[in-house]
């Protein structure tokens, strides 16, 4: 009688267990779209959930084209030049980049001098990401946590 009692137990815990490790590594890839941005100065691209440099010039579904150093050409061959923090997707259309700018308020710390510092977060995970704002990691879909 005890036997049985213990074994469906011992189940319920490895149930349990797996259920919240599956939890901790699910990537939400449904919000992060392929495009290109510009991020610190630099081209990058978001391609299947992956932020990675951009390291050819890319065409958009409308004819758009994108070239590494930031400037886009539209088809009717007017030009600009992408900007901090913008992100232009396959479809052509450009926007803030949601993965750089949540709507969430950048978290500040009062020094005793009355100067406020911005604080750090950092993926544990990826620590050459950070950002300035709480969010997720671009690479893993984890929380960042303050950097400390």
């Amino acid at each position: 009688m005890i036997s049985p009692m213990i074994a469906s137990m011992l189940i319920l815990v490895v149930f349990f267990a797996a259920s919240n490790s599956f939890a901790q590594t699910k990537t939400d890839t449904g919000s992060m779209m392929d495009c290109c941005m510009m991020k610190d100065g630099k081209m990058m691209q978001m391609k299947s959930g992956k932020m990675m440099p951009m390291e050819k010039d890319m065409t958009m579904k409308n004819g758009t084209k994108c070239m590494t150093n930031g400037e886009c050409i539209m088809k009717d061959g007017k030009k600009m030049m992408m900007q901090e923090g913008e992100c232009m997707d396959m479809s052509g259309k450009t926007d803030k980049c949601s993965m750089m700018s949540n709507d969430k308020k950048t978290s500040t710390v009062k020094k005793s001098s009355n100067k406020e510092m911005v604080m750090t977060y950092t993926c544990s995970m990826h620590p050459e990401v950070s950002s300035d704002k709480p969010g997720n990691c671009p690479k893993c879909g984890m929380d960042l946590v303050e950097k400390k």
